[in-house]
């Protein structure tokens, strides 16, 4: 087979790649600043690949993926023009999946890589006198911040993301910032979305600063309001989605530490929309995420946290005509939806 040769051209929805001895790791930082984005990263999940692919042109009808042997499983996608052409998973101890039978026709080949753990890529082949391009993305750009519910831990392979099925079916280019067990409203995260190229940006906020009390009625919506404007320095007129969280039944209307439960949270992400649009900010719209996932739905909780597999493909269809509608974004699918 041929060996193509890797370089941050192929990585798309990454914030920067490490390159060492072993191979190329995709970030969803700046890995260079570490330290900048405490504890480790973001809690650990900035070197988690989320929403993050591998992307080229080729006429090649097998494509081999060699990486670093992981303790745990490690999942793939191959997407082809868009479209999911099978998943593997690596077992323990295994390096390499590779992906035959594909169409021997020009096409956009996807690799998406795990939202579970880190990945270290240390070889891409195709078929030897295959073609081979770096693909040039020039879709809208979306980028996307939350939590766990955003980066998808349960969905059913790493391309079934709520975010992932959104973007492939609106034709967008994804990069997803959900940080499992974290999105505290870093400031740090706030500047390097603001530095970021986007079309437009989409906010999950409050579960988690809600489930481990890090701000309180005093702080969260001068919070929310700076972590807003510190994006608008440069994305001026761009529209943001602010959403608040979807249903959770064990915190909706319990109170934590600092007396905040579900509901009001999203009273008061609701009041910062409409103190920014009252301030001007007439490209901020605003989602409650009981519209978006709610008690009807609590069945397709895994944990009565985190929708399942299911559940995030629901999230995806229900997201969908929000970036349509508030984002003028015509769907290659019509009214079909992403089930």
């Amino acid at each position: 087979m041929n060996v193509i040769t890797i370089n941050e051209a192929l990585f798309h929805g990454a914030i920067s790649v490490e390159m060492n001895n072993d191979g190329f790791r995709p970030w969803r930082i700046p890995y260079r600043e570490l330290a900048l984005f405490p504890p480790n990263g973001i809690g650990g999940e900035a070197i988690v690949p989320a929403g993050v692919r591998m992307a080229f042109q080729s006429d090649s009808t097998s494509v081999q993926v060699c990486f670093v042997q992981s303790e745990q499983e490690v999942s793939f996608d191959c997407l082809i023009d868009g479209r999911l052409h099978a998943a593997l998973t690596a077992i323990p101890g295994e390096t390499s999946v590779t992906w035959n039978s594909l169409p021997a026709i020009e096409k956009l080949i996807e690799i998406y890589l795990s939202p579970k753990q880190s990945v270290c890529i240390q070889q891409v082949a195709i078929e030897t006198k295959a073609s081979f391009s770096y693909f040039a993305d020039t879709r809208p750009r979306w980028v996307t911040y939350g939590s766990s519910i955003t980066q998808c831990k349960a969905a059913a392979s790493p391309s079934q993301t709520w975010p992932a099925l959104v973007a492939q079916n609106l034709d967008l280019h994804l990069t997803c910032l959900g940080y499992s067990a974290n999105c505290h409203l870093e400031p740090m995260v706030a500047r390097m979305i603001r530095d970021l190229p986007a079309n437009f940006i989409s906010l999950c906020l409050g579960i988690n600063i809600m489930g481990q009390a890090s701000l309180g009625p005093r702080t969260f919506k001068s919070s929310v309001i700076g972590f807003i404007q510190t994006i608008r320095e440069k994305h001026l007129n761009i529209p943001i989605l602010l959403m608040s969280p979807i249903f959770a039944p064990e915190r909706e209307a319990e109170e934590n530490q600092v007396s905040l439960n579900l509901v009001k949270i999203r009273e008061e992400l609701r009041e910062v929309y409409e103190i920014l649009r009252n301030h001007g900010d007439h490209q901020l719209f605003y989602v409650d995420g009981l519209d978006i996932f709610g008690a009807a739905d609590q069945a397709l909780l895994s944990d009565k946290l985190h929708p399942d597999a299911e559940g995030y493909k629901l999230m995806a269809q229900r997201m969908q005509p929000y970036l349509q509608d508030d984002f003028k974004i015509t769907s290659r699918l019509g009214n079909e939806g992403t089930a």
